[in-house]
């Protein structure tokens, strides 16, 4: 098999490997999803797992990452584009928070997702974190009050709200840091 073909079939094996994992730690938990249960989803044994990533908390590391990294640059995009200070920010925040929220919450343990996260992986939650805050920083122009919009965005979350709700209360705030 030709070093292109291979690497195309590493590539979809592991897209397909993050899909079943993201799928089974929202349907289940993190702590109650087992390697066999993403192997069994994603329709691959379980050795050819072990091919791709070390252990479950490599994959949900991964699941995580693939999660936000593809939207780094969309938002830096807009920070690049024409608009309005608020405009920008609310769009940053539909991409970084809005999209992966509506992606997420309707599965049962779509909490837990985020509680793990933050429990168990503090240091991927704070390189997302500082990148959040940068492009933050970039539309506020001010550390100290991107990080009060930041702290609270996170107050916006605490009940769990709706997308559209969340999308509503997201544009109240955005209109007292950015009028």
């Amino acid at each position: 098999m030709s070093d292109e073909k291979s690497q195309e079939r590493d590539a979809l094996r592991r897209a397909a490997i993050l899909r079943a994992a993201r799928e089974c730690f929202l349907q289940f938990g993190y702590a109650k999803t087992s390697l066999d249960d993403i192997a069994r989803r994603a329709n691959i044994s379980r050795p050819l797992i072990y091919r791709k990533f070390k252990n479950k908390d490599d994959i949900f590391t991964a699941v995580i990452e693939e999660l936000f990294e593809e939207r780094y640059p969309r938002a830096e995009q807009v920070l690049a584009s024409p608009g309005t200070r608020r405009d920008k920010l609310l769009r940053v925040y539909e991409i970084l928070l809005l999209e992966p929220w509506d992606e997420l919450m309707g599965a049962p343990m779509a909490a837990d997702f985020y509680e793990v996260c933050s429990r168990l992986f503090p240091q991927v939650e704070a390189r997302h974190v500082r990148q959040q805050l940068k492009l933050t920083q970039a539309l506020l122009e001010s550390k100290e009050l991107s990080e009060v919009f930041m702290l609270a965005v996170d107050g916006l979350q605490a009940d769990l709200p709706a997308t559209r709700v969340l999308r509503r209360r997201l544009q109240l705030l955005a209109e007292r840091f950015a009028p």
